[in-house]
């Protein structure tokens, strides 16, 4: 009966609405009395407190003080839903909305149990479920929710375990939705390609990515995160075909935007691509991707104010970004701030605990505040979860160095030549010769002659090392033709200490290098 008299009132407000004037839609909404009627109502009044936000903070990298600008609608609109909320007049969509509001205010304890709350009342939902896995920020906080028992919550369980890069178990609700009758959802596939993309196996997300085009080729929806690894990849030709492609579409989109920003950025056009990074947040300023995009951009740029505020706004997003605090890490590793970056460094780790990356960084800034146990640990951590950039060893090496443990980095040496060879890459290493270096004198103060020659030529194969090569070939000749004999002794047998290996365990013996097939 409500919602028969509010009709009227209801369908030219809505009218209003879809054309965002939610000052008039409020205004012919008021006194309406239908749980319908009444959500728009206070939607508007809140969409309305948004925009104007977002007016005020066009310029989002202005001084810091605009960051700061508050939606001013929102301590009205949380007294008057809360007095609802006590009377139990809130229906699902009531109860979403008043949990956005008590997270925009910071209110997370009391914003996630009405977040649960809406799931239980209207559990297809989808933006109440999207809210709930915001707030969340561990696995342990998921085991004390009452979540209703219902399809929905599988599909929120695997997107909250991608987000918490719990990717194995994200993969295993994927793949049991899709047993169950999901198969043909473009939505799911879409997921598991993002959740390889978090795990860094690119070969595998840029295949379902390609598969997923082919299927829904007009699709838009995460075709940012496919440009991403095409960036990475530098694959300059698909990525322009995608952007071209995209905006054939539909130009006004963020992920657009962001597709055409990537392309112009692999094309070392960073104020162009800056450009299109602040277009996508006219579009859409809570939109994650592209706060952190531009903070790289601005990063290439030497711009690190506005490379600090970007982070800091995707922060503000999303808590869980480990890209935006890595990258305000950096930022501070420029302006040589080593406990800023320290802290930000940290935060990254605990959020991607076995990324490389982001154990090197850490171990790179406890080298600069001298704190080398520490240090000794984060590259030897990150050389055991796989170095992906493969320095975790040659740092580790020059930090023995420095601490005269010649055995040790003569150790990390060695293995570090036996990786990048093994691997199977052609790829120009760039401390492959300061390892050579380093392994020629080891083997020369060892008297192992034989090895120390061999190190000593492969020298002789890159410039900078080359000079050092052929003077200690020679001093070797000469002290061979005097009759200086080699030791027959092997050096002691190489261990990490047990505080720095995995369970306490000592790695296995290293012999000395067999270089005699090896060609750079």
């Amino acid at each position: 009966m409500e919602d028969a008299q509010d009709m009227d009132a209801y369908t030219l407000a809505k009218a209003y609405f879809d054309v965002k004037e939610y000052d008039r839609a409020a205004h012919f909404l008021h006194g309406c009395n239908s749980k319908k009627a009444y959500f728009l109502y206070m939607y508007s009044r809140y969409l309305s407190g948004e925009k104007k936000k977002d007016d005020e903070t066009v310029d989002s990298l202005g001084p810091l003080e605009k960051g700061q600008v508050k939606n001013e609608a929102l301590r009205e609109l949380r007294v008057e839903l809360s007095k609802k909320h006590q009377a139990r007049e809130l229906d699902g969509f009531g109860l979403y909305l008043y949990g956005v509001v008590l997270r925009k205010l910071d209110l997370v304890k009391e914003a996630i149990d009405v977040f649960v709350e809406a799931t239980h009342v209207l559990p297809l939902h989808w933006g109440a479920w999207l809210e709930l896995c915001n707030l969340i920020t561990d696995k342990e906080m998921l085991k004390f929710l009452s979540l209703p028992d219902t399809w929905m919550k599988e599909f929120f369980l695997a997107h909250i375990y991608t987000e918490l890069q719990l990717i194995e178990e994200a993969l295993q609700k994927y793949q049991n939705l899709i047993d169950v009758g999901f198969s043909k959802s473009s939505y799911i596939v879409s997921q598991i390609a993002v959740a390889y993309h978090n795990i860094r196996d690119i070969d595998k997300a840029l295949s379902i990515f390609n598969e997923l085009r082919k299927q829904d080729p007009y699709r838009i929806e995460n075709m940012d995160t496919f440009s991403n690894l095409l960036y990475v990849r530098s694959m300059k030709s698909e990525l322009s075909y995608l952007a071209h492609n995209l905006c054939e579409i539909d130009k006004y989109r963020v992920e657009t935007c962001c597709v055409i920003g990537n392309y112009y950025s692999l094309r070392s056009q960073h104020e162009k691509a800056a450009l299109y990074f602040q277009r996508a947040l006219k579009l859409n300023p809570r939109y994650l991707g592209a706060w952190t995009l531009m903070g790289h951009e601005y990063m290439e740029m030497k711009n690190t104010s506005a490379a600090i505020q970007a982070y800091r706004h995707a922060i503000e997003v999303n808590k869980r970004d480990y890209r935006a605090w890595y990258g305000l890490g950096q930022t501070y590793e420029i302006l040589k701030m080593p406990f800023y970056c320290l802290y930000y460094y940290r935060r990254a780790h605990q959020l991607r605990p076995n990324d490389s990356r982001m154990l090197v960084a850490l171990g790179e800034c406890y080298e600069k505040l001298n704190q080398l146990v520490e240090a000794k640990k984060c590259y030897w951590r990150a050389y055991a979860v796989g170095d992906v950039e493969k320095m975790a060893l040659v740092k580790l090496a020059k930090l023995h160095e420095q601490l005269t443990e010649s055995e040790q980095a003569a150790q990390c040496y060695i293995k570090y030549i036996q990786d990048i060879y093994s691997c199977g890459e052609i790829v120009e290493h760039l401390e492959e010769s300061t390892a050579f270096r380093y392994l020629a004198q080891y083997y020369f103060k060892c008297k192992l002659w034989d090895e120390a020659s061999t190190c000593a030529q492969k020298c002789c194969a890159f410039n900078d090392t080359r000079e050092e090569g052929k003077a200690l070939l020679r001093q070797i000749l000469q002290l061979r033709n005097q009759g200086e004999t080699p030791s027959t002794e092997m050096p002691a047998p190489f261990f990490f200490p047990a505080s720095l290996s995995a369970n306490n365990t000592p790695t296995r013996r290293v012999s000395p290098l067999n270089l005699s097939s090896v060609t750079p």
